[in-house]
């Protein structure tokens, strides 16, 4: 099973450098740590750092160029787009791929 995130433009591969963090963010950094811990593969693209990645996979091309940045980011599960405009939060992620999620997660996946 393989994740594969195309971010919008950060400073960072995580967006986590910024001075002020957005939660979401983090929570998104947090299930992606959680996921490969369960042994998921997840790749995260970043459209600043990556530009390439976007143009070279040919949904994620035809999603920007029919609507624009503001689809981003993007997450596709096995190929497919899972979802688009806002990032799925862990359990989401866990209940897609048929998994359970981790008891302990990090703190800042309990924080809603």
């Amino acid at each position: 099973m393989k994740i594969e995130i195309y971010d919008p433009a950060m400073c960072c591969s995580s967006g986590l450098c910024r001075p002020s963090i957005d939660p979401v963010l983090v929570k998104m950094n947090d299930a992606v740590l959680a996921l490969k811990k369960q042994g998921i593969e997840v790749e995260r693209f970043n459209l600043a750092q990556q530009p390439k990645a976007f143009m070279e996979n040919l949904e994620v091309k035809s999603l920007l160029t029919k609507n624009g940045k503001k689809i981003l980011p993007i997450t596709l599960i096995n190929g497919k787009v899972f979802k688009r405009g806002e990032y799925p939060s862990y359990e989401e992620l866990c209940q897609t791929l048929d998994i359970e999620p981790l008891k302990s997660k990090p703190l800042s996946l309990q924080v809603k």
